[in-house]
């Protein structure tokens, strides 16, 4: 199933108007860990956490299907027994299972599962033989050195699980990008609907394109700040209000995000647009810059020294020099406009012009997806037909190779059949090229998951790794150079590994590696996975002035993967990437001698 729309809007769709997936994948999740931290049959395990991977992924309401039960069960992995659970929490906002079994264990120990790198089997063992049954319960076992002790533990588990816990005390709270801003995307569009309203943006570190924020900020022009008001309090989802004064009113929605609206004079929006979206140190810049020029910038507008603006809101009457748009602030400072995404003193004082930055029409290509031969939704036909809707003249199928146990990864037999299912699909499919590729594991040691002779058979490599993601930085960059200057291999794929807020990944040398790239002319990956977005906006910039190639994919899985994209270009716009760098943005033609080159 799925719903097509802008980007953004199938994500605005699963975080706020079908919160009844998302509740129930997260029950159906919370029965499969405790199932298997109690020893249920594994069957039983496997089959709630099936459930609760199809109601994440599933692109309409499931309170829509659930009148019909037979809707329900038609649905491939939901059987009839889940159908009846979803069906009685979408009756009375409980299931009955789940609370039994949450009975069962500590409740902390859901938390404790949480922690990467922790599976049931671990947490399992560290209740029932050392008494963990919380996170505070683990970290003072983890000082005694008791866990060293226990089965399969010792010193390097241990140690493990340490710098597990401090990366998350360091991610804090805040949240993906990916999760951020299409709630932010819903209620600007909600409140332009509001009569009177004349302007709603976005601001803050969401629009600068940071991969997390801490909160959404939101600014606003009104002929009606009252109706403007009430309606963003009244907002479905919000669960408190935590200002409601004259120009500010602050909510907290169900998901634990906390958003801020700022009422603004219509003639000053411009200027608070600038000074809300920051960054700080872009800020001061600015300011500095006027004070230069004997004005005074703050959020109501830039002013002439004589009759410049205080604090005092008695004041604001005063005339400002520049302050209804954006543009005029910066063109009275004599600059040209700092797109968002790159103010952040990086260097774009220096600017002389707007920067050309990458924007979603320049992407014509992708070549990073997957389909049903390993662990992706759609086959060949459906992602070619997807990717063509996009307005790709090109879409690349990379499936997983052979070491990819866990993604139902391609033997070499099965890739050899895959690359003809593909050759075919290629002459049947009219109006886009499809390429067989792979994304091929990189191992631990630097080899590649398959042989030379199978990987010349391919149109395009993309070696990416997924295991011994805790390599020490030296190894890492050893390891990733190899992949590199491999001379089959076209892309490098999500290099560090990482998960936002959940996985540290690979530290190489980022340097050396972009080095290796632009001497091997192989591009580096910017995966526009909100979970991943890696390579990360400094290491674009630093590949962007050594003159790297750069691939910007959506690491496709389903069809509603492919809007993904906006956030890999709000990355790459971060990095100062442009068009020219980008292969994803090529020609056919173009593109196609690249491809050519490596063979």
């Amino acid at each position: 199933m799925h719903i097509r729309g802008r980007p953004g809007e199938l994500f605005t769709a699963y975080t706020a108007d079908m919160p009844a997936n998302a509740d129930l994948s997260h029950i159906f999740e919370q029965m499969s860990k405790i199932l298997e931290l109690t020893g249920a049959n594994p069957f039983r395990v496997n089959a709630h956490g099936k459930v609760a991977r199809i109601l994440a992924d599933l692109t309409v309401d499931v309170s829509q299907l659930a009148d019909d039960p037979a809707k329900l069960t038609a649905i491939d992995g939901i059987g009839e027994a889940s159908a009846k659970k979803i069906v009685e929490y979408l009756k009375t906002g409980r299931v009955k299972e789940r609370d039994e079994l949450l009975k069962e264990i500590p409740k902390g120990l859901l938390e404790v599962m949480e922690i990467p790198g922790l599976g049931p089997k671990t947490v399992k063992l560290m209740w029932e033989r050392a008494g963990v049954t919380d996170v505070e319960t683990l970290k003072a076992k983890l000082n005694t050195g008791e866990l060293a002790q226990l089965p399969r533990m010792g010193t390097k588990t241990v140690q493990n699980i340490k710098e597990s816990i401090e990366f998350i005390a360091l991610s804090g709270k805040r949240i993906r990008l990916g999760e951020a801003l299409p709630v932010a995307t819903q209620i600007v569009e909600r409140l332009r609907g509001v009569k009177g309203t004349k302007q709603v943006e976005c601001a803050g570190s969401l629009r600068r394109g940071k991969e997390t924020i801490g909160d959404i900020d939101i600014l606003a022009s009104t002929a009606n700040p009252e109706a403007l008001s009430r309606a963003f309090q009244a907002m479905a989802g919000v669960v408190k209000v935590l200002a409601a004064g004259e120009t500010k009113s602050s909510v907290r929605l169900d998901t634990g995000i906390q958003v801020d609206l700022r009422v603004i004079d219509e003639e000053s929006f411009g200027a608070a647009l600038m000074y809300f979206t920051g960054s700080k140190q872009h800020n001061v810049l600015m300011r500095e810059r006027a004070i230069k020029k004997d004005l005074r910038l703050n959020e109501y507008g830039l002013f002439a020294d004589a009759d410049r603006e205080t604090e005092a809101p008695q004041s604001r009457g005063a005339r400002p020099v520049a302050a209804r748009t954006e543009q005029e602030v910066f063109a009275a400072l004599a600059l040209p406009w700092v797109p968002p995404e790159i103010r952040e003193d990086r260097g774009e004082f220096e600017l002389t012009s707007t920067p050309n930055l990458i924007d979603l029409s320049d992407i014509k290509a992708e070549l990073h997806a997957h389909t049903v031969a390993s662990d992706g939704k759609m086959t060949i036909d459906q992602l070619a037909l997807e990717a063509k809707a996009r307005g790709f003249h090109t879409v690349a199928v990379t499936d997983h190779s052979k070491s990819s146990a866990q993604a139902n990864g391609l033997s070499a037999d099965r890739l050899r059949d895959h690359i003809q299912d593909v050759r075919e699909a290629n002459q049947r499919v009219k109006g886009i090229t499809i390429l067989a590729g792979s994304e091929v594991d990189i191992l631990a040691d630097g080899r590649l998951d398959y042989d030379d002779k199978l990987l010349a058979e391919l149109d395009l490599v993309i070696a990416s790794p997924h295991s011994a993601l805790r390599q020490d930085p030296t190894a890492a960059t050893k390891r990733l150079l190899k992949a590199i200057k491999h001379p089959l291999v076209h892309i490098l794929g999500h290099p560090t590994g990482r998960l936002i807020n959940r996985r540290e990944g690979l530290q190489p040398d980022i340097n050396a590696l972009i080095e290796a790239a632009v001497e091997c002319d192989t591009a580096l990956e910017i995966n526009a996975n909100y979970l991943r977005l890696d390579l990360r906006d400094t290491h674009i910039r630093a590949a962007v002035e050594f003159g790297a190639l750069l691939s910007i994919n959506t690491d496709a899985h389903s069809p509603d993967h492919f809007d993904f994209l906006h956030y890999g270009i709000l990355t790459a716009r971060r990095g100062w990437l442009t068009a020219d760098r980008c292969i994803n943005a090529w020609s056919r033609q173009r593109l196609k001698d690249w491809l050519k080159s490596k063979r």
